[in-house]
């Protein structure tokens, strides 16, 4: 049956592999996305910017973190549903060669009218190699119940 809601207590924490965002990263969701915009995509105008360089699109880190969440197949077949994502925010950017993880928490759990489904909220922290937080969210799950 694999894992179930019961498996993610309210403070358990776990890990995910990390990916080094690449060129060709920014390229190919631009391309996906439709999203130009020169602060990603133009070496030039981004170097007139705050940043300095182009830097990776925010849906894209989003994108890379519930990927690596993914990966680490914590979850297996626990999740039946996506629910939504808050409190998002992005302290620092992500820049091309910068290598990223995620560092997970369950925050909350609860009970549904359901005996066999259960709500379970996970803080999300993406952190970079130097350790810098550069992107935090709170995903919202609907999970299967051992009951």
């Amino acid at each position: 049956m694999g894992k179930t809601w019961e498996d993610f207590p309210v403070g358990m924490t776990f890990g995910t592999p990390s990916i080094t965002v690449t060129e060709a990263h920014l390229v190919g969701w631009a391309g996906l996305t439709m999203d130009f915009y020169p602060l990603h995509m133009d070496r030039e105008y981004a170097a007139k910017t705050p940043f300095g360089e182009r830097i990776a699109h925010g849906p894209l880190t989003f994108a890379l973190a519930v990927g690596l969440v993914g990966l680490s197949r914590v979850a297996e077949d626990a999740v039946i549903a996506w629910l939504g994502v808050d409190a998002m925010e992005i302290p620092a950017p992500v820049h091309i060669g910068d290598t990223i993880h995620v560092e997970v928490e369950v925050a909350e759990q609860r009970e549904t009218r359901d005996a066999g489904r259960g709500l379970t909220s996970m803080r999300y922290r993406v952190v970079n190699q130097a350790d810098r937080t550069v992107m935090t969210f709170l995903m919202r799950f609907l999970m299967r119940r051992s009951t």
